[in-house]
């Protein structure tokens, strides 16, 4: 006489179920830090983008006021060159004013941001356009923009 068993099997056990949590676990946690690094990455293009508008915008005041020149390499004043604010802003004045003003915009739209404007006296004048800030979870970076302007 031969005796068949015959094992059935019903619904999950309970190793089943903890290898499937195991696994949900691992797939969260890989959804988790592609989340992190997405907003990292936004964060950092975000700054880069202010950066390059800012050094833009003073390459812009540079060729509004090409005779300020070698002005621009110095330190920043408030020259109450402003609309409604000093009637008599030369072109060193306004240079000294607009470097002041670019310089606080800098500082207050970047975290640790700084702005520094380098004059080279060559033909065409040159202008090195540095800015620095500080980025959570990457440190310093810094964008740098040469432009040259022709004299009027």
């Amino acid at each position: 006489m031969q005796q068949t068993s015959t094992h059935s099997q019903r619904g999950f056990g309970l190793i089943e179920s903890l290898v499937a949590l195991v696994v949900i676990s691992v797939g969260m946690i890989g959804i988790a830090a592609l989340y992190g690094q997405g907003l990292r990455a936004s964060s950092t293009a975000f700054y880069r983008t202010q950066a390059v508008n800012l050094a833009s915008d003073m390459a812009d005041r540079i060729r509004v006021n090409r005779r300020g020149l070698n002005s621009y390499g110095a330190a920043g004043a408030n020259g109450l060159c402003d609309p409604g604010g000093a009637t008599n802003c030369a072109p060193p004045r306004m240079a000294a004013h607009d470097i002041w003003a670019w310089q606080a915009q800098v500082a207050a739209l970047l975290p640790g941001g700084a702005g520094t404007v380098q004059f080279a006296g060559t033909t065409p004048p040159t202008y090195t356009i540095v800015i620095n800030w500080q980025e959570a979870g990457v440190g310093a970076a810094n964008i740098q923009m040469a432009v040259r302007i022709p004299n009027l």
